[in-house]
């Protein structure tokens, strides 16, 4: 998902509105319970005690019962959840027949199932995406995730002879893992990048921009056309435009920058790196967008550029399969990386923002956390991964699951810009593990692109608020 992190609808996971000193705090739970109940179905009371144990095996790794429900909430976003219907599900029933598997899916994460997480019965299986996605540092830090290290160590699915852990792209596991434990799965290769229309570019005799004197020019020349727009972002959920202002600055600096404001380093966010990429993205915004993007979402803008009314927006790899239903039959969606500021930049061109999204998690007050746990281990199937890949035009983070299977032009696009970005590739964490930061980010991205801030003041702005989180003695610090 609303990615880029997460956007509403789109795949990716962006945290809960939420503060940490709100969720699932000891006296608290009731009024954050009771503040979401009039927009969430009511919790109802906690699980009787679990029945007793079952023996593990090797077929059975957890000691999943033959007969206990097992109950599944998905992110109804880009990917919505007929592959969890149809893919995931049933691949778990063909081994446990007799069990009752509850499915549900939902666009607010947070507001129906954050009341049962303070009830104390939350479901078993939980696909925590999109925009209202929950706080997932302070779900760990509150002790309400299942520690998934004995899923990594199991046999997979497929092989008995092969662990999990082996089956997965090493970055799940880095992502995952809260204060050294591993919590979380990520089940997508959520890519990130610029996206067009091959045919427009094609069409029109555009060349795709290697440097950022190369794409200013091309909105130039697109603008002055009076075909369409040169560029626009999701405005309504801004964070679909400081992702792009973030891999650009880990370009110009490196790594570090992005590191440093994972850390909560003094003076990270107003960095000269990060200066000169707002600068940038200012200038985008002041001479570039569509009219009106401030005011439109991201299905909104993903829509306008289907009808050929601009060229250009950021996006991840979800973008293909939640525009299905709008998009030409040739319009051969297209990613190209963040252009080269300068030759001088520390990371190379091609370089991308890549990291796992779509992300599952179970419970630890879960009724049946040992049917979660299997759940996930069967969706890390090959089979599984890559029938939900080819489903959803995208890339599972299942080694080889693609293989040999028919790739739509986006796919095959952002596979290919991925696979040349070897080992130059860069990813942030203080959006998931600081909410209150990513919400600050969120608002000030979209003052900066609408001129309602200036680079400097906007940089100021997000360094105050990430020294405010780091003297927060109630907020669990996290680093990388």
């Amino acid at each position: 998902m609303p990615n880029p992190i997460d956007p509403p609808s789109a795949p990716h996971g962006g945290p809960s509105r939420l503060s940490r000193r709100e969720l699932l705090r000891g006296a608290a739970l009731m009024p954050v319970a009771g503040a979401l109940a009039a927009c969430a179905t009511p919790a109802s009371k906690a699980p009787a005690q679990s029945a007793a144990p079952v023996a593990t095996s090797a077929a059975n790794p957890f000691g999943v019962a033959a007969d206990r429900p097992l109950e599944v909430w998905i992110f109804d976003g880009g990917f919505g959840d007929a592959y969890a219907k149809d893919i995931h599900q049933p691949l778990f029933k063909v081994k446990y027949p007799k069990v009752e598997v509850k499915h549900n899916s939902t666009k607010e994460i947070t507001k129906v199932l954050q009341p049962r997480f303070a009830g104390g019965n939350p479901p078993d299986v939980i696909d925590n995406s999109g925009a209202g996605a929950m706080d997932m540092g302070a779900l760990a830090q509150d002790g309400q995730l299942q520690d998934l290290g004995p899923l990594l160590d199991a046999p997979s699915w497929d092989d008995p002879n092969t662990k999990v852990r082996d089956t997965l792209d090493p970055a799940v596991i880095d992502f995952g893992t809260y204060d050294g434990t591993f919590h979380v799965l990520g089940y997508v290769n959520y890519i990130h990048g610029i996206w067009y229309s091959q045919k427009v570019f094609r069409d029109n005799g555009w060349q795709v921009p290697k440097t950022w004197d190369e794409f200013v020019k091309l909105c130039e020349t697109i603008k002055k056309s009076g075909k369409m727009a040169p560029f626009t972002y999701a405005g309504k959920h801004p964070q679909y435009l400081y992702e792009p202002l973030m891999t650009m600055a880990a370009k110009i600096g490196g790594k570090e920058v992005l590191v440093n404001l994972d850390n909560l380093e003094d003076g990270a966010w107003t960095a000269e790196p990060m200066r000169q990429s707002a600068t940038a993205w200012a200038e985008i915004g002041a001479k570039y967008l569509m009219e009106g993007t401030a005011g439109l979402d991201h299905v909104q803008t993903q829509t306008a550029q289907n009808k050929y009314k601009v060229a250009m927006l950021p996006s991840g790899s979800w973008l293909e399969n939640e525009q299905k239903t709008t998009t030409p039959a040739d319009f051969e969606y297209g990613m190209f990386p963040i252009p080269d500021f300068t030759s001088s930049d520390k990371l190379p061109y091609g370089t991308l923002h890549s990291r796992p999204g779509e992300t599952f998690l179970v419970p630890a007050k879960a009724a049946n956390p040992q049917g979660g746990t299997e759940y996930l281990r069967a969706m890390l199937s090959k089979k599984a991964a890559g029938d939900f890949s080819e489903l959803v035009r995208t890339v599972s983070v299942v080694k080889g699951a693609g293989e040999g299977r028919p790739l739509s032009p986006g796919a095959k696009s952002a596979t290919a810009a991925l696979a040349a970005a070897g080992d130059n590739t860069v990813y942030f964490r203080w959006r998931n593990w600081y909410a209150q930061l990513h919400d600050e980010a969120v608002a000030a991205t979209g003052e900066l692109m609408s001129g309602g801030l200036t680079p400097e003041k906007y940089l100021e702005r997000l360094q105050k608020k990430a020294d405010e989180i780091k003297g927060d003695s109630s907020i669990k610090k996290y680093r990388r």
